[in-house]
């Protein structure tokens, strides 16, 4: 099998281990055809990112246990709904991403225009 690729056309990048992410728990922004939400962009996730994303019913910011899920804080590094993203990058409300570990299926909902526009500051 392939290494799974970013949007830049590399060798897919861990996006956050603690806390561990990715559609598989792998720390990856991997996916697969039962990824229905398309977990593939490597979010740098901010206050009103979050912010935004509860509004719109999902709520990444409190613990979920059960799910070993601790929340997520500003700083943290998450796999989100390529959709999701973009709605929040039309909203005006994206959070910076991080394209080394940005899954290349990202590319089939968001444009890569949008993506470049909010590349994680250390990456540039």
């Amino acid at each position: 099998m392939l290494p799974s690729r970013n949007v830049l056309g590399q060798p897919l990048v861990p996006c956050s281990h603690a806390p561990r992410t990715g559609w598989r728990r792998d720390g990856c922004c991997n996916t697969d055809a039962q990824d229905r939400g398309s977990h593939t962009v490597c979010a740098r996730v901010t206050a009103e990112f979050l912010a935004y994303l509860a509004s719109q019913g999902n709520d990444l910011i409190t613990p979920m246990p059960d799910y070993d899920f601790p929340g997520l804080k500003p700083g943290d590094q998450w796999c989100v709904v390529a959709r999701s993203w973009l709605d929040a990058f039309k909203a005006g409300k994206a959070c910076p991403v991080v394209l080394v570990s940005t899954h290349q299926a990202a590319l089939d909902i968001v444009p890569l225009d949008a993506l470049l526009a909010h590349a994680y500051a250390e990456e540039t």
